[in-house]
């Protein structure tokens, strides 16, 4: 007899084996910056589509699992919409300003030129921060035990990745970005 597969565990499946490739491709790109995956060699069509599935695949797994899940801690209202709510929200503005201004393209690993002001001011990775942001304040509004591996686990992508993208933008900035990142912070 073939039992029916949990959906909570296919939905967990996919978003952990989702963060799993994405933080494998960015241990590769530290450790072997020559070969690196990311960001990629050439920022094709494909690696753009690639990057985009996976990352929608990490947040969306992390969303259907908060709210099928809904509160399993048991955490006071207060604290899951008055805190929660806040960092999605503001996490949201933050990552689709950043995609603004630096565009699409570049979100996906093609060069668009080194932004150094606005947010990037702040942080070299306002990006980033963003996502930690919104992945931090789900996990507190959804309250949910079956998120909270998807979500560490995409926490932990969004805090390697830059260690993967410094050398790429050192090699496309040089001075510039040396002198960038000796004002500015790596997150915040």
């Amino acid at each position: 007899m073939i039992m029916p597969i949990d959906l909570r565990i296919l939905i967990l499946t996919i978003g952990i084996a989702a963060a799993a490739y994405m933080l494998g491709m960015l241990l590769w790109s530290i450790a072997r910056p020559d070969q690196r995956t990311w960001p990629p060699q050439a920022a094709k069509t494909g690696i753009k589509l690639r990057v985009w599935t996976i990352t929608t695949a990490i947040f969306a797994a992390a969303f259907l699992l908060g709210v099928m899940d809904w509160n399993s801690f048991g955490w006071p209202a207060s604290l899951r919409w008055g805190v929660g709510l806040p960092l999605v929200i503001l996490g949201n503005i933050a990552v689709w300003w950043g995609v603004n201004k630096i565009g699409y393209a570049a979100t996906s690993g093609e060069a668009s030129g080194l932004k150094t002001d606005g947010l990037y001011a702040w942080s070299r990775n306002p990006q980033y921060v963003a996502d930690i942001t919104i992945l931090i304040g789900w996990g507190i509004l959804a309250a949910s035990v079956w998120a909270l591996p998807v979500l560490a686990f995409g926490f932990a992508v969004l805090l390697i990745a830059p260690f993967a993208e410094e050398p790429w933008l050192e090699e496309r900035y040089g001075t510039s970005y040396r002198e960038y990142r000796s004002k500015v912070r790596r997150y915040f």
